[in-house]
């Protein structure tokens, strides 16, 4: 076993042992997941009888090449899509049981979402566009806290086509944030992104997880990022292939790529 992970072998996948620094609470359970998509008589599985969880509190990478069932397994923990078997569990609820109003509510309440390409409101300042995410839950974080947070206060009254990419990026993870979500889920949020803007926006997230204790989970074509994960999913046609805890979390910063 190399040094510094954490693995046990079992039933083709390699299982993440329990560790004794808090990574043991699961925040999210993925159990025997399978999503299989059909047209007439054609079906295609996208992901099959995957099983996994996500620490509480943690930062974990999910990584796999393009068409591995990433963003399908992001889907279905993002409550967009249901899966066709199995069982999610995210903070005890089950919910893949859930109904459709039950799903929205979880979707506007527990779950905030950041993309590859931004999606803010081009004819709204930075301030309407985390207002407008604001304003779906109850206890959401004041629009101008949120911007501070990322370093974007001067830049509240601006709009999107003002921006700079990174910070059009940083705007969308204000909005995610300022409804004070317990999963944050992040599909590919450096892909529009140069290098160095896509380092700070990672340390962006990096630091929402260790200040704020969000259950952050990013989705990556990029290997490299799995160093700054406390947890690291591997994805590839369909199956998770391996789940491994980091012993040694190398903060972003100090990562190449």
């Amino acid at each position: 076993m190399a040094d510094g992970f954490v693995t046990s072998e079992g039933h083709g996948i390699t299982e993440t042992a329990d560790r004794s620094n808090g990574m043991a609470d699961s925040f999210v359970s993925f159990e025997g997941v399978t999503k299989e998509y059909r047209t007439g008589a054609v079906t295609v599985t996208a992901l099959s009888d995957a099983t996994f969880t996500l620490p509480r509190g943690g930062f974990s990478v999910i990584v796999g090449e393009s068409g591995a069932g990433k963003t399908t397994l992001l889907n279905i923990l993002g409550g967009m899509e249901r899966p066709t078997s199995g069982r999610v569990v995210v903070d005890g609820e089950d919910i893949s049981a859930f109904s459709p109003r039950d799903l929205t509510e979880y979707r506007r309440n527990a779950v905030g979402f950041v993309f590859q390409f931004y999606n803010l409101i081009p004819n709204m300042t930075a301030r309407e566009n985390v207002e407008l995410a604001a304003g779906l839950t109850e206890d959401a974080m004041d629009a101008d806290e949120a911007l501070a947070a990322v370093g974007l206060s001067e830049k509240a009254g601006a709009f999107p086509a003002s921006l700079s990419g990174g910070e059009q990026q940083r705007v969308a993870i204000a909005r995610a944030i300022a409804k004070r979500p317990k999963l944050l889920l992040c599909d590919e949020p450096t892909g529009a992104l140069d290098y160095t803007t896509g380092k700070a926006v990672l340390e962006l997230l990096e630091r929402t997880c260790r200040e704020m204790g969000t259950t952050v989970a990013v989705i990556t074509h990029n290997g490299a990022l799995t160093a700054m994960a406390d947890r690291v999913i591997r994805v590839r046609s369909g199956k998770i292939v391996s789940v491994t805890d980091n012993e040694v979390v190398i903060p972003v910063s100090e990562i190449t790529w």
